[in-house]
């Protein structure tokens, strides 16, 4: 569990994109603390401190990188969830996916998405894209509230 600030919330089913995801961030310099859920489940209970995160510290992470394509519970049914309640409607949410569909895209947005970037299959092109996109919302971008 978490005992500090969280920078970003890394909600990715893929053990090797979230590995590469908290390498570069943690290598670059993007974010100072990552805390990476595999699934939309953990995903929820992190956010509203639920089950085995109950006791984490209070608070939001800056952003939210949340995977589209995962068991239990996807990637729309966690931002749905997030829009419905106040304390985390206004979390940046950056849809990371390897999905192209136009149905998947709209429907994040229409759910209230901030973003919806899809993965590069290269190394470089994918750590290049974690780290702009770290950049922008953890330091370019002013939050609400």
């Amino acid at each position: 569990m978490s005992k500090q600030h969280v920078d970003i919330l890394l909600v990715e089913d893929s053990v090797a994109d979230a590995e590469m995801t908290m390498r570069t961030l943690s290598c670059r310099g993007v974010a100072n603390s990552v805390e990476w859920v595999h699934d939309g489940v953990e995903a929820v209970e992190y956010l509203f401190r639920e089950g085995k995160y109950i006791d984490r510290k209070p608070g939001m992470p800056k952003l939210v990188l949340l995977d589209l394509k995962m068991p239990r519970m996807d990637g729309l049914q966690v931002l749905a969830r997030m829009r419905e309640h106040a304390a985390t409607k206004t979390v940046p949410v950056v849809m990371m996916t390897s999905s192209r569909e136009e149905g998947d895209v709209l429907a994040s947005y229409k759910l209230g998405v901030n973003s919806y970037v899809v993965k590069p299959v290269e190394f470089n092109d994918f750590a290049e894209t974690v780290v702009q996109v770290g950049l922008y919302w953890l330091m370019a971008n002013q939050p609400a509230g």
